[in-house]
């Protein structure tokens, strides 16, 4: 069996990648699909359900899927960093990305109400 190679190698023939794009994956993507039976009686009945376990991506999220493109075409076009206004997950992905590109990350937290756990992850 041939290993999972991230999101970008798996779909290149689809993405707008050339040899030349530099790959910057943490083998995202190929979550688990799970069996929504009970759900599937519900919204399609006679009809098979599955629903994508996305937290089993590398920085528990979807966003993943996009940043590891996101990068890759950042650092094809010779980037130097990256900024983003987040209180979540696309801080979590784009530090985590980042990180791989070894490229700085800056996230922009907004001031006021934001929950301790949004917090947490964008740290």
């Amino acid at each position: 069996m041939i290993p999972w190679r991230g999101i970008i190698e798996e779909y290149r023939k689809f993405l707008p990648v050339t040899e030349k794009t530099p790959v910057v994956t943490l083998q995202e993507g190929n979550t688990p699909l799970l069996p929504a039976i009970r759900l599937a009686k519900t919204v399609c009945p006679g009809m098979q359900l599955f629903l994508k376990i996305e937290g089993a991506n590398p920085t528990g999220s979807f966003k993943d899927r996009g940043m590891t493109m996101a990068v890759s075409k950042a650092l094809e076009g010779k980037v130097k960093g990256f900024m983003y206004a987040s209180t979540g997950n696309t801080s979590a992905a784009t530090a985590a990305y980042a990180a791989k590109a070894e490229l700085p990350a800056y996230v922009v937290i907004p001031a006021g109400n934001i929950a301790l756990g949004k917090l947490t992850q964008a740290l």
